[in-house]
């Protein structure tokens, strides 16, 4: 078995890249949006394609299952039907500063920033018996302002911010980013070509999007599971559509992880999604009874509130197999619960921040999906 070291990489674009969602071009002067930013899945395939290539190994064989790996590599990347212990522990934005990288995070679901840039927080609440509502929850995240205000959008937190998020304040301002300082859109025009024939199609105009990122912020890349050696720490990387290349390098980064003995004697903490999170039932997290407790790794408690945006759809091209991957439905990034009663070992919410939420898809977990932050409750 692997050392099952955590190392990371600081990623970073050599020019634009071209980040595509789940919606396919259709009509003539169809639009492709950028996924931005793009699902961890993407840096899981362009690091471990890249392991496979600096072993010797092709990748077309291993997807066929037909390569021999070291037993290292086989133990870290096992095969397309059972993933070794390869995991993405945390993949998002990342500001460069020297060999440290400073991991970004969007702005959490129980957070609004107003036109004025003041910070409010959603705080979960009763509502009298005279109130009625389809709200599945004991509580619901309330927003109390003192003036009205339209909620800014595309905000990024700092380090900072992330601290203040996480002791239960609200960030101030200059502990987050907007969109624009972080990346552009750069719009591609195309036009179709007719297959085998080396001509156009005829009104088959299209656009796309690619992502220029600002001077110094690029992705961060924690994995677990990896024997020192084995993960690509110099180089390039073929990351994203159409080849586009990146460079790599070790890096420090590390999100911050909460006392969980203080945790559990508190007795009752919040959940943010760092990536999408896939739950059998929705949004509800996986292991949640009839009742409303979650049950974790031997300990549990009572899943009080929560803030879940727009469910999103996750799918994407499994190259091994040379056909889509099933769409799912996932809770996105920066989705917050609220949990309570805790009772358990509180040794639990430490595997909880070090491996994330439960995943019974393999391939979906190594894939970095399900990751988690844990934040006090106040």
């Amino acid at each position: 078995m692997p050392a099952n070291l955590t190392d990371s990489v600081f990623i970073e674009p050599l020019d634009v890249l071209v980040l595509r969602g789940n919606k396919l071009f259709a009509d003539a002067a169809s639009h492709g949006e950028a996924l931005m930013p793009p699902w961890p899945s993407v840096a899981a395939g362009a690091l471990r394609s890249r392991m496979l290539v600096d072993a010797g190994v092709s990748p077309a064989e291993f997807a066929a299952g037909r390569a021999t790996l070291g037993q290292a590599l086989e133990a870290c990347l096992g095969s397309v039907q059972a993933p070794g212990s390869f995991r993405i522990a945390h993949f998002g934005l990342a500001r460069e500063t020297s060999s440290i990288a400073e991991a970004l995070l969007p702005m959490p679901a129980d957070l609004v920033v107003d036109d004025a840039g003041r910070p409010a927080a959603l705080r979960p609440q009763a509502m009298p018996a005279t109130v009625a509502s389809s709200y599945p929850l004991p509580l619901i995240p309330v927003l109390a302002q003192p003036r009205l205000g339209k909620a800014r959008t595309g905000l990024w937190l700092t380090a900072a911010g992330i601290a203040a998020w996480q002791a239960g304040r609200s960030p101030a301002p200059g502990e987050w980013l907007t969109s624009a300082e972080l990346w552009t859109l750069d719009s591609r025009l195309g036009i179709a070509l007719a297959p085998g024939q080396n001509t156009v199609v005829k009104g088959q105009l299209y656009t796309s999007e690619a992502i220029a990122l600002k001077p110094s912020i690029g992705f961060v890349a924690r994995v677990q599971g990896v024997d020192r050696g084995t993960l690509p720490t110099a180089g390039s990387l073929r990351f994203g559509g159409d080849g586009h290349a990146a460079s790599v390098r070790r890096c420090t980064a590390a999100l911050p992880e909460l006392d969980p003995v203080a945790l559990g004697r508190a007795g009752r903490f919040r959940i943010m999604l760092t990536s999408p999170g896939i739950f059998g039932d929705g949004w509800k997290l996986a292991g949640t009874d009839a009742n409303g407790r979650w049950h974790f790794q031997g300990a549990s408690a009572r899943l009080a509130c929560a803030a879940v945006p727009r469910l999103e759809t996750l799918s994407g091209w499994d190259v091994a197999r040379g056909m889509p991957k099933p769409a799912l439905r996932a809770a996105p990034a920066g989705s917050v619960y609220w949990l309570d009663d805790f009772q358990g070992d509180p040794r639990a919410l430490a595997v909880l921040q070090r491996d994330g939420l439960a995943l019974d898809d393999a391939a979906r977990r190594a894939e970095g999906f399900n990751n988690c932050l844990l934040a006090e409750w106040r």
